[in-house]
């Protein structure tokens, strides 16, 4: 791997380093590996995988169109290509600070900023990935068609071709599908992060909050809200924060099982029928007569 390393850091700055530098692995997820090395004085951070296609050129459009918003920190994409058959994106280092009080309160309130960044309608003008799937964002007027159409539709699909889901199950959702629109009550669009859970966040040197990994789309900001409370992590001030910067709209807690199908179905076509429990509880909740 190391002359790997070497043309991958020769490509990004122009320059062929005259000593072998090092990268230091920092572990990864199911798709990719991670590392950091120094060079010319700076850190860097480093992620590699092989055969994903382009999820590095969607997660740098992402990570950009994040950045352009303004409002909250995200890593700077410095470079990304393939090399030896194997894709890679570089990064801005992120150096780790304290998650304090302070933090939770300034995350809440930035990530508040963000959702203020709206668009005609739900979607972006490209498809890109959550985790290792596609995810399809075509536009759509009503954040319902758009959560079932482009959401739930496909992984139900992928679940269903896998043999994971019931006839059942889908039975279910068709109901819930008519009752929709008197659930979930109606939001403008808003730049949501897309796959926000506590491992791709962090607390950033000086308190800084910062998001990484991301699923980008214009959606019902209360997926996003939702999404956070899935695995946990997050402390009362962020929530609090949050409200009090862009209030959510009444019933908010009683829709986040709603709006964490769409994970939960992504968790079971990744990772198996273990994340069925969750969403056939929900199912059961809202559609029994």
């Amino acid at each position: 791997m190391q002359s790997f390393f070497q043309s991958v850091i020769g490509e990004v700055f122009g320059v062929e380093p005259n000593e072998s530098i090092p990268v230091h692995h920092v572990g990864g997820g199911c798709i990719n590996q991670t590392g950091y090395f120094e060079f010319e004085s700076q850190r860097y951070f480093l992620k590699w995988n092989e055969g994903v296609g382009d999820l590095f050129e969607k997660e740098s459009r992402g990570l950009q169109l994040l950045g352009d918003a303004g409002v909250i920190k995200v890593p700077r994409v410095i470079g990304l290509g393939e090399v030896e058959g194997i894709n890679y994106l570089c990064l801005e280092y992120l150096e780790p600070g304290r998650s304090s009080l302070r933090f939770w309160e300034r995350f809440g309130e930035q990530l508040a900023g963000l959702h203020r960044n709206s668009s005609d309608q739900f979607g972006l003008d490209h498809d890109n990935h959550i985790g290792r799937l596609p995810q399809s964002n075509q536009w759509h007027s009503s954040w319902v068609d758009f959560f079932i159409k482009e959401r739930l539709e496909p992984q139900l699909d992928m679940a269903s071709g896998s043999g994971l889901v019931s006839a059942r199950i889908r039975s279910q959702f068709d109901k819930l599908y008519n009752i929709l629109p008197d659930l979930v009550p109606e939001e403008a669009p808003a730049l949501l992060h897309g796959d926000l859970w506590s491992g791709n966040m962090m607390a950033a040197k000086g308190e800084v909050p910062a998001i990484f990994d991301p699923a980008v789309y214009y959606g019902h900001r209360e997926a996003e809200m939702a999404f956070t409370k899935m695995f946990g992590g997050f402390d009362q001030q962020f929530y609090q924060s949050y409200h009090s910067s862009f209030p959510l709209q009444p019933g908010y807690e009683k829709r986040v099982q709603i709006f964490n199908l769409y994970p939960l179905l992504v968790h079971v076509n990744l990772f198996g029928s273990s994340y069925l429990s969750g969403i056939q509880q929900t199912l059961n909740y809202f559609t029994s007569d």
